[in-house]
């Protein structure tokens, strides 16, 4: 093990292998692999903010870091935006192993989250991840849009479904070859939201699904009660990977006929070979609901 003394106290221990220093700005440095010959440090306009980029990065290294900067990016617009409309409980619908909880807990995010995962294994993880965290809440059930059990296809890791891959999806992911499945109980959205709001006031709640290709149905679980959600978030696919799952113009569509209007697209992934994007992260807004400015 080697260390490297970055002043003010602070150093960086690591493992043998040339690390190099580069100063940031702001008294911040970064420490990185290599020779400082293969990096480029380039400003963000007039933010304050940097990228380091790795010369040598391969196209495959490229494609990586715009699937991760529009995660990174995307957080930090939620995060907002749950900020800015005075959020108090986000519903987080497909919570697999509580991945969105913890990115919105990083963010800063301190109301109430309630997350809904029916598979066994996955809401094993996801009771693990809110054990300790009084303030969310977790059900193994699913959502949808009538009361009923159900078969899910499971196995698939994050991309368990209760539809079919469609062939377009089995060409993309070899996970699909092979699948099983469980039987969930569902529930429509509508009829848990009592129970997910108990004590708070005035509940101002937000709405996360990524369901793999059933987010309409769940939106759909909501009914009439869909008016009170001042933003929501939907997995949206231009092209389908589960058969049956609704395409983005129709989905989108349902959600502006709701009242809905886009504020980020986010790309979740992307065909290597022709550069088309497989889904994206919709967040939406009520508009009329931003609380007013003070």
């Amino acid at each position: 093990m080697r260390v490297l003394d970055l002043g003010s106290g602070a150093a960086v221990v690591y493992r043998r292998g040339e690390r190099t220093r580069v100063p940031v700005g702001r008294g911040a440095d970064l420490v990185l692999r290599g020779s400082a010959a293969t990096w480029t440090n380039v400003p963000l306009g007039d933010t304050g903010a940097r990228l380091i980029l790795d010369e040598k990065a391969t196209a495959a290294d490229e494609r990586r870091f715009q699937i991760a900067a529009a995660r990174y990016l995307c957080g930090q617009h939620v995060a907002a935006l749950l900020d800015r409309y005075e959020v108090n409980c986000v519903f987080d619908v497909g919570a697999n192993s509580g991945q969105y909880g913890r990115q919105l807990r990083r963010l800063g995010y301190a109301g109430r989250i309630v997350s809904f995962e029916p598979t066994a294994e996955a809401f094993a993880k996801l009771h693990k991840s809110a054990e300790e965290d009084p303030d969310w809440w977790v059900y193994q059930i699913g959502l949808g849009r009538e009361d009923a059990t159900q078969s899910i296809h499971v196995g698939w890791n994050t991309m368990n479904s209760l539809l079919p891959p469609s062939d377009y999806g089995k060409d993309r992911y070899k996970r699909f070859a092979k699948t099983r499945t469980e039987d969930i109980e569902i529930r429509r959205l509508d009829g848990v939201m009592d129970k997910a709001l108990a004590g708070i006031a005035d509940p101002r709640p937000y709405l996360k699904m990524d369901t793999q290709g059933y987010d309409l149905e769940v939106f759909a679980g909501a009914g009439e009660r869909v008016a009170e959600f001042v933003g929501m978030q939907s997995e949206v696919a231009t092209l389908r990977l589960y058969e049956g799952s609704p395409r983005m113009n129709e989905a989108i569509a349902v959600y502006e006929e709701s009242g809905f209007e886009i504020t980020g697209m986010y790309p979740v992934s992307r065909e290597a070979a022709t550069g088309r994007v497989v889904e994206f992260d919709c967040v939406m807004v009520r508009a009329a609901a931003v609380p007013a400015a003070d």
